[in-house]
C-alpha cells in the first residue's frame, strides 16, 4: 500500500521523493519533515509498492530502507538501476544495519548515498540536498561526461583525455560512459555486463576485468580514476582512496 501525503503550497517547484520504510511511524515523521522542508513526499511501506508508485509517478529522489516486506531494499534498487526508464533516479538506501559490508552492497546495487539509523532529520535532509545537486549537475551536463581530464561526448563517441583523442571500442566506450555517468557509484560486473554488452549476451564476469583493464590502459593517465571495489565491482572517481587500481 503506498499513500500520498498532504503538499505544501509554495511558488516555486517543488522536488519530488518517494518514502519507501514500513515503519509507518518513522515514514511518517520523515514525510512531514520533507514537506515542512517543501518537498514533495509520497509513502510506500513495501518493496513492491515502492515499484508500482515508481510506474506512476517519477520521484527525483527515493529515500530507500534496506529492510522491508515484500521486497527487500536492495532488490528494489537493483530493480530501478536497470529499468532505463528509472536508471538515473538518485537513490538514499537507509538501514539499521551498521557493517560495511552492507553499506558496500547497498553501493554496489547503485544506492548514491546511505545513511544508518537512528539519524537526525537534519542530517538525513543535508544528505538529500547533497545527493540533489549532484544529480543536477550530472544532467546539466547534457551530452558531455567528465571525470577530472577525462571527456566523453555521448553524441559523437568522442572521448578524449586532455586534448589528446583516445579510441576506444564500442564496449569500452559504453564501460567508460558508464562508469562516468555513474557520479562515482560502485557498479556490479553484473550491471556493467547489461549497460555495455546487453542483457542475454552470455559472458562471463571475467571478460568485464579484461575488458576494463584494456580501457585502463588506452585512457593512460585517466586510467587510475576507474577504481577495483574488491569483491564487488568498479567506480570511477577522481580523488585517490583506499580502493586497489
Amino acid at each position: 500500500m503506498s499513500a500520498k501525503l498532504p503538499e505544501n503550497r509554495g511558488l516555486e517547484t517543488k522536488r519530488s521523493i518517494l518514502i519507501v520504510e514500513d515503519q509507518r511511524d518513522l515514514a511518517e515523521s520523515i514525510a512531514f519533515n520533507l514537506s515542512r522542508a517543501n518537498y514533495e513526499t509520497t509513502v510506500a511501506y513495501d518493496g513492491r509498492s515502492a515499484l508500482s508508485s515508481l510506474r506512476g509517478c517519477r520521484p527525483d529522489l527515493v529515500l530507500l530502507d534496506v529492510m522491508l516486506p515484500e521486497l527487500s531494499g536492495t532488490e528494489v534498487a537493483s530493480r530501478i538501476r536497470t529499468d532505463p526508464a528509472l536508471s538515473s533516479i538518485p537513490i538514499i538506501m537507509v538501514t539499521a544495519k551498521v557493517d560495511e559490508v552492507d553499506q558496500l552492497v547497498g553501493l554496489a546495487v547503485g544506492a548514491d548515498d546511505y545513511i544508518t539509523k537512528p539519524f537526525s532529520m537534519k542530517l538525513l535532509l543535508a544528505r538529500i540536498e547533497a545527493v540533489l545537486r549532484r544529480a543536477s549537475a550530472h544532467r546539466d551536463q547534457g551530452t558531455l561526461l567528465r571525470l577530472g581530464d577525462i571527456e566523453v561526448n555521448l553524441e559523437t563517441h568522442e572521448v578524449r583525455v586532455g586534448s589528446q583523442p583516445v579510441k576506444l571500442t564500442l564496449t569500452e566506450f559504453r564501460l567508460l560512459a558508464s562508469l562516468i555517468g555513474a557520479n562515482g557509484r560502485i557498479l556490479s560486473r553484473q550491471q556493467l555486463m547489461s549497460k555495455a554488452i546487453g542483457p542475454g549476451v552470455q559472458v562471463t564476469e571475467r571478460t568485464i576485468d579484461v575488458h576494463i583493464t584494456a580501457l585502463r590502459k588506452k585512457l593512460a593517465s585517466g586510467g587510475t580514476m576507474i577504481r577495483t571495489v574488491r569483491g564487488v565491482g568498479y567506480r570511477a572517481i577522481e580523488e585517490v582512496d583506499g580502493e586497489d587500481q
